[in-house]
């Protein structure tokens, strides 16, 4: 059965007349984004707009972009036909997997010195992830300052805030983690690799191995019988 969230539909809205995208993944979302479309949250729903103030033609090419990156992706996208193109453009792995990749290593450390080598790519002081995070913020607020509008102003303190605050307590407790994991040098008991050797101290020399058994795990009770099914 095909997943509905491999589909899409653009189309221009026939009653606000705006060129809308709905359905899909995040995957689908992230990569109408980097399109050019604005991401619209709603309680029930997330769905996307072209930028406002866009001519007509800025918005049919914008959105056709749009239609070839998600077909090249491998999304089934249904569209207008002025949106319809069989370009398929490379695609090419965003800035984010680098960091996501972090999160592969952390689940896969088996030692307190892995997890901190994974860690340190986040924490480093002058290089690290967090520290060029805090960079964007102020150079996005320095872009405000002189904006012109008079919401700008506001804007730029609380990107400001942003980072000397909540990102800092984040750089903080995060770097202290890490040098706790990286003082320890232990292995991580529920992630240690089975070598299968019994100890030359065993005294039941049938043993398999050291390690304690898995945990039980319980099966699951039948699912309740429903009232109309009962005679």
């Amino acid at each position: 059965m095909p997943r509905t969230d491999r589909f899409l539909d653009i189309r221009r809205d026939a009653h606000s007349d705006e060129l809308l995208a709905r359905g899909g993944d995040f995957e689908a979302h992230s990569i109408l984004q980097r399109a050019g479309f604005v991401a619209v949250v709603r309680l029930h729903e997330t769905y996307h707009r072209v930028p406002t103030g866009m001519v007509e033609d800025d918005e049919v090419r914008l959105a056709t972009e749009a239609v070839a990156r998600l077909r090249a992706a491998g999304y089934h996208v249904d569209c207008d036909a002025d949106l319809d193109t069989d370009a398929r453009p490379a695609s090419y792995l965003p800035l984010g997997a680098s960091v996501a990749h972090l999160a592969e290593r952390l689940r896969e450390a088996t030692t307190t010195d892995e997890a901190a080598d994974a860690l340190i790519e986040l924490t480093a002081a002058h290089d690290g992830i967090l520290a060029a995070l805090e960079e964007v913020l102020t150079a996005t607020a320095d872009f405000h300052d002189g904006l012109g509008q008079a919401a700008d102003p506001y804007v730029a303190r609380r990107l400001r805030y942003l980072a000397d605050e909540h990102l800092r307590v984040v750089r903080s407790d995060l770097s202290e983690t890490r040098n706790q994991l990286a003082d320890r040098h232990a292995p991580h008991p529920g992630r240690s690799a089975c070598a299968g050797e019994v100890p030359s101290t065993e005294q039941e020399r049938s043993a398999m191995c050291a390690c304690p058994p898995p945990p039980r795990t319980l099966p699951a009770p039948p699912p309740p019988v429903a009232a109309g099914l009962r005679r």
